[in-house]
C-alpha cells in the first residue's frame, strides 16, 4: 500500500513516485490557456513523476499528440469516453500500488471516486485546477492538496 509520506527504503526515505493523469478535453480549452510544460512543474513539485499521462478523445489534434510525447507524456487515445478510461486507469494504478501520490488534472467531478479509492489506499491525492475558475469544488474537496495553474 502507498506511504503517504513516501515511505522508507533501506532507513532512507524516498522521494515519493507521482503519476499525472489529465483530462485532455476537459483542460486543453481556449478559455483555460493550459501548457503541458507548467502541469509538468506543478505535478513535480508533490515528487519524482512515474507515470505522466494524457487522456484525449480520437479528435484531437495531431499537433498536441506530438507535443506530449516531445514533453515525455504517454497519451492515451480513446474512441469512447475519455473519463471512463482515465477514471479506471487511476483505480488501476492506486490499487496496483504504482505511485504514492496521485496528481489528477481536471475540473470535472466525475473523478471523484478515483480520488476517494486513492485516500483509502493511502495514495496522497492532488487536484490540479487548468485555472481559478476552471476549479472544481468536489476535486478540491475529495483530495489532500490541489493545486491551479496561473
Amino acid at each position: 500500500m502507498g506511504n503517504f509520506f513516501g515511505g522508507l527504503t533501506g532507513g532512507i526515505q524516498r522521494e515519493p513516485r507521482v503519476g499525472v493523469f489529465i483530462d485532455g478535453p476537459n483542460v486543453f480549452r481556449e478559455e483555460f490557456d493550459v501548457d503541458l510544460d507548467d502541469i509538468r512543474e506543478a505535478a513535480e513539485s508533490e515528487g519524482r513523476l512515474s507515470l505522466k499521462r494524457l487522456y484525449l478523445d480520437d479528435g484531437a489534434p495531431p499537433e498536441l499528440i506530438r507535443a506530449a510525447e516531445a514533453r515525455g507524456f504517454e497519451v492515451v487515445v480513446t474512441s469512447g469516453d475519455v473519463d471512463v478510461k482515465l477514471a479506471v486507469d487511476v483505480t488501476e494504478t492506486v490499487v496496483d500500488d504504482d505511485i504514492d501520490t496521485l496528481v489528477v488534472v481536471s475540473r470535472d467531478t466525475d473523478f471523484k471516486p478515483a480520488l476517494e479509492v486513492a485516500n483509502r489506499r493511502g495514495v496522497r491525492t492532488v487536484a490540479l485546477a487548468p485555472g481559478e475558475y476552471g476549479r472544481s469544488d468536489a476535486l478540491r474537496n475529495a483530495a489532500h492538496d490541489e493545486l491551479t495553474l496561473e
